[in-house]
């Protein structure tokens, strides 16, 4: 009994610095937010006056901040998506086939994670250039006549896609060796058992490789959600701005925009507070939506 009682007093000993910081860092901002998004407040002033809910109301009646959220929510869908489909297709590639040089490729495809998004936002800047970029120029290999200069960064109709390939460029590796870990744990018996019984590699992806990783993709799909809110505002604020006109913006762009330039920091926070609550309602969605009887092995 007495060992008992050491024992949970040497686990609560240990655990209350992370929860002092937790609290210190995360709860106490978290709350702060909430509870300035009910002022009107130019974040300089000494004075500040009480008017409720009344940034929200504006906030939903403010057709940028709408337009910005889309931008936001289309991110975090196909960003989303396509980065963890090709992470997953290219992890099993290389577990599942005898490729050459294995390690070479899980440094290459890893390189754009560690690299700061500032560098790679001014590299695909550069590969967006509508006068020297090496987009355009190998569109122009193919169709030499008919090309025209596009202006990826600067057509409102397609800039959020630019934006969105870097993104997938950036975030691919980082997935695609997690995956990787994952799938080195299957056992290859139950690859042989189904070749011996014809099962084509296809078939054996979707009903061997995906169910026992499963448990990994929910974890990195939440993890995804938030990381890809944080990652929009990064690119968009180095390669466009937001632009053009508004176009690239972004929820945490927006944010920033009325918090600091436009010196409205309550209405600021009151953006910051609906920012947290989609993206927990997201991530539960996405948590019970996946949700599946875990398979083990």
């Amino acid at each position: 009994m007495r060992k008992t009682k050491q024992k949970s007093w040497f686990i609560a000993l240990c655990m209350i610095p992370s929860l002092l910081l937790f609290t210190i860092f995360m709860v106490i901002p978290t709350i702060n937010v909430f509870t300035m998004s009910l002022y009107k407040w130019g974040g300089l002033s000494p004075n500040k006056s009480f008017v409720g809910i009344n940034n929200f109301k504006i906030l939903f009646e403010d057709m940028n901040f709408i337009r910005s959220l889309q931008n936001t929510l289309f991110l975090i869908a196909i960003v989303t998506i396509v980065t963890l489909a090709v992470a997953i297709v290219f992890a099993s590639i290389l577990v599942r086939e005898k490729i050459k040089g294995q390690n070479f490729f899980r440094i290459v495809f890893y390189i754009p994670n560690i690299l700061s998004v500032v560098v790679i936002s001014a590299i695909f800047s550069a590969i967006y250039d509508p006068s020297n970029g090496l987009l355009n120029s190998l569109i122009s290999l193919f169709k030499p006549e008919t090309w025209t200069t596009i202006k990826f960064l600067g057509d409102q109709k397609i800039v959020i896609y630019a934006i969105a390939g870097a993104m997938i460029w950036q975030a691919v590796g980082y997935y695609m060796v997690m995956y990787m870990a994952s799938m080195s744990s299957i056992s290859v018996h139950l690859y042989e058992a189904a070749d011996l019984e014809g099962a084509s590699k296809t078939t054996q992806f979707f009903n061997i490789t995906l169910p026992l990783v499963w448990s990994n993709i929910r974890t990195t799909l939440t993890f995804f959600i938030i990381s890809t809110v944080n990652l929009s505002f990064l690119f968009t604020k180095v390669m466009t701005s937001g632009g053009p006109d508004g176009a690239s913006q972004t929820v945490l762009g927006y944010l920033y925009k009325q918090a600091y330039d436009n010196v409205s920091y309550g209405y600021g926070m009151a953006i910051g507070a609906t920012v947290f609550i989609i993206s927990f309602i997201l991530s539960a969605i996405v948590n019970k939506a996946t949700e599946r009887k875990v398979i083990e092995y």
